[in-house]
């Protein structure tokens, strides 16, 4: 049992990371779909190389250099897979009319000027908040980094829950995450991951994150399903981006608020 969940973990890892993986690691769709309960804790793995690479580079830098160098670490860990996913949505929805036509443009690997423009306001944004956390509180903004990368995966992870997905299942690198549910005994599992590092704050004005990140999901669920009729795997890639940013948002205007 324990070198099945430690082979769910390390599948997970090597799909949704560059991190090397063990050569006896055998793909399935099995294994990618029970993967999912371990999407939080690859936020735990790319939070901590955030965090370590700026905590490290503050010593030598400023602020402004230590948290760009932060962000480049994470996107070099992920291989840009989110951002990705996320250009791709700016492009179908902005670029695109009726349901065939938004697929058609989200498919194309080349990005257009709603994916560029959208992921340069995006990274500029996400600069922007964390650089104004780590004016008021470098630990707080450590932490908020930390755990934004996971409470983001794991509300990208609830949207395989609540919504259907509808791209052309059988061509699609996202087929075992669509294709089957977790059972609630198995998402209360990955909800851990998540719930467990919110927790070591110890103030309870943190939990504050978590409707507004899924608040957030659910508008983008009910915005895919309107246009496209559910979420395709860039979806998944753009709700974790926007519930990052989200989280970051929230406990920043909640600090200001009270401190």
């Amino acid at each position: 049992m324990i070198r099945r969940e430690i082979t769910y973990f390390l599948t997970a890892l090597m799909f949704f990371t560059r991190i090397p993986c063990p050569k006896w690691l055998e793909y399935s769709d099995k294994n990618m779909q029970k993967s999912r309960k371990y999407f939080p804790l690859i936020g735990w793995i790319v939070g901590a190389i955030a965090v370590l690479v700026y905590f490290g580079a503050s010593y030598m830098f400023s602020p402004t250099i230590s948290i760009i160098l932060s962000m480049i670490a994470s996107v070099l860990t992920t291989g840009a897979f989110h951002e990705d996913g996320f250009t791709d949505v700016c492009d179908g929805f902005g670029g695109g009319w009726g349901k065939e036509k938004i697929l058609t443009i989200m498919k194309d690997s080349r990005i257009g000027a709603y994916g560029g423009i959208g992921i340069i306001l995006l990274l500029g944004l996400k600069f922007a908040v964390l650089y104004e956390l780590d004016k008021n509180d470098k630990w707080l903004m450590m932490f908020t980094l930390f755990n934004a990368h996971i409470t983001s995966r794991f509300m990208a992870s609830t949207m395989v829950q609540t919504h259907e997905y509808v791209q052309d299942i059988d061509q699609s690198k996202s087929k075992p995450l669509a294709s089957q549910k977790l059972s609630l005994s198995e998402m209360i599992y990955s909800s851990l991951f998540m719930l467990v590092p919110l927790a070591i704050f110890q103030n309870v004005w943190i939990l504050l994150v978590l409707p507004t990140t899924y608040l957030s999901k659910m508008y983008l669920g009910y915005y895919f399903k309107k246009h496209i009729g559910g979420y395709t795997g860039d979806c998944l890639g753009a709700t974790q981006q926007i519930s990052e940013m989200v989280f970051y948002l929230t406990v920043l205007g909640v600090w200001k608020f009270i401190s």
